[in-house]
């Protein structure tokens, strides 16, 4: 969602020194904290989630592209690793129709497979079959371990991770136009 529908929303640098948590992923470093520093630290990335989600603007082509996929009845999912709450406010002040929205909250987040897998399960398609968008290490880690054809988009930056991206795209004009040309 965040840097793949919206324009990346979030300053992960501020929320990490916020956090104390030096440059460890965020979900991962809350999940080692004591249960009761868990929940501070939730508060703190609930407060910049929101204050996110409430400025947010789509990214170019967004629109163009969920409409083309509608128009087909392509079945959608947001698979992102901020809260519910974060998806529900940017859903609704974009008015996006998307299929299923599995957040943080529903069990394992990316990089594991899990949520992919979820998606699929719920909008009744073969992982096989399924593209996973995103713009992250994590998005294309998440999808080349559920089978799933992993798309970075790039935003015209070079690629600073491992795993290797079925395709990448520059942005959603251009995620368009290879979802038109793959039929």
């Amino acid at each position: 969602m965040d840097g793949t529908l919206t324009q990346p929303m979030l300053d992960f640098a501020r929320i990490k020194a916020e956090l104390g948590i030096g440059s460890r992923p965020i979900l991962e470093a809350i999940a080692e904290m004591s249960p009761s520093e868990q929940r501070a630290a939730e508060k703190i990335v609930e407060r910049h989630e929101a204050e996110a989600a409430r400025r947010s603007v789509l990214n170019p082509g967004c629109p163009e592209v969920l409409g083309w996929l509608k128009r087909r009845r392509i079945t959608t999912a947001v698979i992102t690793r901020n809260s519910r709450q974060c998806a529900a406010i940017v859903l609704r002040r974009h008015r996006l129709s998307i299929g299923v929205v599995i957040t943080r909250q529903d069990g394992p987040y990316k990089p594991s497979p899990a949520p992919v897998l979820a998606a699929c399960r719920r909008l009744g398609a073969s992982p096989s079959k399924a593209w996973m968008v995103g713009d992250g290490q994590y998005d294309v880690e998440a999808a080349n371990a559920a089978g799933a054809a992993a798309v970075w988009l790039s935003h015209g930056k070079a690629k600073s991770f491992a795993a290797q991206p079925w395709k990448t795209v520059a942005d959603l004009h251009e995620l368009l136009e290879l979802l038109k040309s793959a039929g």
